[in-house]
């Protein structure tokens, strides 16, 4: 385990980018938390409120305004067109990217994947709206920029009430306490206290080798229309595999093939047997299967002569990204 503590600022230039969210989300009052709009206010203008000098401000861009929970393809392509450029600046020591909260685990897991960065990627958010009497938003967004700043962090990171997350554990885990993610059986890979980084676990990439082909796997996500259509199902009491049928029997005119399908099953991936059944008929139609389970912690461990293909411990929402991306190739 590595137990680490360092307040050291490295050199370096930071990149601040904005996606919106609610660290940026404004209310007509400052006692709403939850009748706000996200993706309000601009990055310059969360930045600002930091109280850091003009000549210490990062530089700021603004990728886009969205609420986190309508992410999508065009999206994230130009958050990794903006990202790749910035990260391959010699005079950039890390990034930053303000991010909602709904769909933030998953944007982390596709960075990574995709990135693989060996510079701090670190993605922060907000639970509350910049209106409120009380924001989260500005110490998360300032422990998000000591972390970019510090010497030998690497990967992609989320920063979120003084904890430090990596991108393959990561969940949000509440739906409105200020500390709403968690990093399962693992843990968090570091804390951030008074701008010191306290590190216990290793950064996500550290030691590793690059990932063969990535720049060639990148060009090819930022070429596409659409990504591979893989639908998430879950197993519960009464399931009958109806849904599985009418996806395999439907296929829109306008939507990509059926191409995947993740389950997340009860407990250890266990599956009502009429759903299990009409899973293997989509097999057998050549739609690939990932088995998920629902449970927030532990991973499925796969019985002798499964069938279905593992999640490797992923989350289903993770695992179904992980089979889009495989989809993609190369």
């Amino acid at each position: 385990m590595i137990a680490s503590d360092g307040c050291r600022d490295g050199t370096g230039r930071v990149v601040v980018l904005g996606t919106g969210g609610t660290i940026a989300g404004r209310a007509s009052r400052a006692t709403d938390l939850v009748g706000y709009t996200a993706g309000e206010l601009g990055i310059a203008d969360l930045l600002a409120g930091l109280g850091l000098p003009v000549d210490g401000l990062p530089e700021a861009e603004q990728v886009a305004q969205i609420d986190s929970k309508n992410m999508d393809l065009p999206t994230w392509q130009r958050l990794l067109e903006s990202l790749a450029h910035h990260l391959d600046r010699p005079d950039v020591a890390g990034v930053v990217v303000t991010h909602g909260t709904d769909t933030l685990e998953e944007t982390a897991f596709v960075l990574q994947s995709l990135l693989a960065p060996t510079k701090p990627v670190v993605l922060t958010c907000a639970m509350r709206p910049a209106t409120a009497l009380a924001p989260d938003g500005p110490q998360n967004l300032s422990d998000a920029v000591c972390l970019a700043r510090h010497p030998g962090a690497q990967g992609v990171l989320v920063v979120c009430a003084g904890r430090v997350h990596g991108p393959m554990e990561v969940s949000k885990a509440h739906t409105y306490r200020i500390d709403a993610f968690d990093s399962g059986d693992a843990g968090p890979l570091a804390a951030i206290e008074h701008g010191c980084v306290r590190q216990w676990r290793a950064w996500p990439g550290q030691g590793a080798g690059p990932e063969p082909q990535g720049r060639q796997r990148l060009a090819v996500f930022l070429s596409l229309s659409a990504l591979p259509r893989v639908e998430l199902l879950y197993s519960h009491a009464c399931a009958d595999g109806s849904l599985v049928r009418a996806l395999l029997a439907h296929s829109p005119a306008d939507a990509p093939r059926l191409q995947g399908l993740v389950v997340a099953g009860t407990g250890n991936g266990s599956l009502h047997h009429r759903l299990e059944d009409a899973l293997h008929e989509a097999m057998n139609r050549g739609v690939r299967v990932v088995r998920a389970t629902r449970c927030a912690s532990g991973q499925v461990t796969p019985a002798p002569g499964d069938r279905f293909e593992p999640s490797h411990g992923l989350s289903p929402v993770k695992a179904r990204l992980a089979l889009m991306l495989e989809l993609i190739g190369p």
